[in-house]
């Protein structure tokens, strides 16, 4: 699946954009409902270090739960984007109402607070399930694009929805079929993300440290737990490299 994310946010990237797909080597295989995203934060952090040691413009979370977003920009000194609020933003640009399709039920919950932490909730029609296990989008077999596009009608038909987000990334490869298909914008939030990265590093932009996401405080962490020092990236400049941290088939939803 990360393979697959890597080329669906290189079709979207501008000449001259690189990007890092990463997988961190610690956590779930995918990451369906809270537990999941608990054990996948820690592998994440790390990359998101990694990545701003190397200076990279921005950060990229392939995962539309965004998990683990506001420890990474509270490590990171570039912009950390998360594809599910990249996509939410740019659903309410393009249209009055949207609805977001995902992946299995218990999703639903964990993106439905993202809406209102974001303050789209409004904006959004419903969260719908389409009851696809997040690995079974890697299998050519399978009939995601059906079962999507089944949510998708009624999305319009019950919703009113204008606009259809993609709630998971592996559907990235899904989304200009399904538009064409069902005759409205449906938005993926891989390539809303590359973008939006890419306007963050044009306009040399980072995030804000005098706040909610300043450096975390020096202390001792106990037992298994090796995290980074954040104090060590303020030495390291930005280049215009926009890396992916994606676990894999565990951070893309």
């Amino acid at each position: 699946m990360t393979e697959r994310i890597g080329r669906a946010g290189r079709a979207a990237a501008a000449l001259g954009t690189e990007l890092i797909v990463v997988n961190p080597a610690d956590g779930p295989v995918s990451i369906e409902g809270y537990y999941d995203e608990a054990f996948s934060v820690p592998g994440l952090l790390a990359e998101i270090a990694k990545g701003d040691t190397l200076g990279v413009s921005a950060h990229i979370i392939a995962c539309f739960d965004d998990t683990g977003l506001e420890a990474a920009r509270s490590v990171a000194l570039a912009p950390v984007i998360g594809i599910g609020e990249a996509a939410f933003h740019l659903a309410s640009m393009l249209g009055h109402r949207f609805s977001v399709v995902t992946t299995l039920s218990r999703s639903i919950a964990a993106i439905e607070n993202n809406l209102l932490k974001y303050g789209l909730a409004g904006r959004c029609g419903r969260v719908r399930a389409s009851e696809l296990p997040v690995l079974s989008l890697d299998d050519p077999s399978s009939d995601a694009a059906a079962q999507i596009g089944a949510e998708i009608e009624l999305a319009k038909q019950e919703d009113r929805a204008e606009v259809i987000v993609l709630g998971c990334a592996g559907m990235a490869d899904l989304a200009a079929r399904l538009s064409e298909r069902h005759g409205l914008p449906v938005i993926d939030g891989v390539a809303s993300a590359v973008k939006l990265g890419e306007a963050f590093g044009a306009l040399g932009l980072k995030t804000s440290k005098i706040g909610a996401y300043a450096l975390p405080r020096p202390k001792a962490y106990v037992g298994t737990c090796q995290l980074p020092v954040p104090n060590r990236l303020l030495s390291h400049p930005h280049s215009r490299r926009a890396p992916w941290k994606t676990k894999s088939q565990c951070l893309s939803r």
